[in-house]
């Protein structure tokens, strides 16, 4: 019988764990809303590194990833001195975008949060936006089965 291969949630999934720092909170002790984003740049950073795929690595081939779109659902209130859980999916389309989705849990295992973010690929040095795919990418993706 033939391997099947993993799909994409199964190959380009990372998880990375993260302690709520005493200047995210408000007098109260609760985590500023903003602060989830930060956590959603977290785990962008964790897969990054995990997959080859960093802000480093871009702009080595001369590029810049902005994020242009997030989106984010609060289900639960963080504190200072809680430790999370951010998964951070990587999802493949065809468009010049990357696509990821988030998925924040606390030490319980309760969601506290969920979203996604939009980057393009820009030109560091004229900020030209990418309308195409670079062939880096192209071949990052290749490398993972993602065409």
């Amino acid at each position: 019988m033939e391997k099947e291969i993993p799909t994409l949630t199964e190959v380009l999934k990372d998880t990375t764990e993260i302690s709520v720092r005493f200047n995210e909170a408000d007098p109260l002790g609760i985590v500023w809303h903003g602060h989830y984003v930060r956590y959603f740049e977290d785990g962008r950073e964790s897969f990054g590194k995990r997959y080859g795929f960093s802000y480093l690595d871009c702009y080595a081939h001369g590029l810049a990833i902005p994020v242009v779109s997030i989106q984010c659902d609060y289900k639960k209130a963080l504190r200072y001195g809680d430790t999370v859980t951010v998964e951070t999916t990587f999802i493949a389309k065809k468009a010049a975008k990357v696509f990821f989705e988030y998925k924040i849990v606390n030490s319980k295992g309760e969601l506290v949060a969920s979203g996604s973010t939009v980057q393009v690929f820009v030109e560091v040095k004229t900020f030209q936006l990418q309308l195409t795919n670079p062939v880096f990418f192209e071949d990052w993706k290749a490398k993972w089965n993602l065409e």
